[in-house]
């Protein structure tokens, strides 16, 4: 058996470190697949509703609804809360009701709203993180619309609700 000199053991990997990789965790991975879908889904709205939107909000117009922004969530999670709560209270008969779609829609809602929550104090300084964070509340909101079968807050709330957030998106800086 022929032993190997110093310099010759040196240049050679070890069989198992040439052949291992460090793969990353499943759930960094689908964090990253998300963020990937999320910023296509954006860059298509982007062009969607500003590029090629027929019809652009006035500058005065956009800046009013970037001021008032910050109060209309404020109003929304007001009127959410009761109505929160009444679900929250009838949820068991929801589910032997058959409405477990709807229960399901509904704890995506609630997501929603938890979000737009945590983007509130950043609307005020005209955050672009907080303008994400609404972003992202409306794909919640579309999915749980979409998993309660409300087809008509699915159309009502992608072609209004982001044509105006897209509309304002420039006047949110990082």
């Amino acid at each position: 058996m022929r032993h190997m000199s110093e310099q010759e053991t040196a240049n050679t990997p070890a069989p198992e470190a040439a052949e291992t990789r460090v793969a990353a965790p499943e759930g960094a991975k689908a964090a990253s697949d998300v963020k990937g879908l999320l910023a296509q889904l954006e860059a298509f709205l982007d062009d969607c509703m500003i590029k090629k939107a027929p019809f652009q909000i006035p500058a005065n117009g956009k800046e009013i609804l970037a001021k008032i922004a910050p109060y209309l969530v404020i109003l929304g999670i007001v009127l959410a809360v009761p109505a929160t709560l009444f679900v929250l209270v009838a949820s068991p008969f929801m589910i032997f009701g058959g409405g477990i779609l709807h229960l399901v829609g509904f704890l995506f809602a609630l997501a929603a709203l938890v979000m737009q929550a945590i983007a509130l104090p950043g609307l005020f300084k005209r955050a672009k993180s907080s303008w994400d964070m609404l972003f992202y509340a409306s794909v919640v909101s579309m999915i749980g619309n979409v998993i309660s079968l409300n087809l008509v807050g699915v159309i009502l709330g992608a072609v209004i609700g982001w044509y105006i957030l897209f509309q304002v998106k420039a006047l949110y800086k990082a």
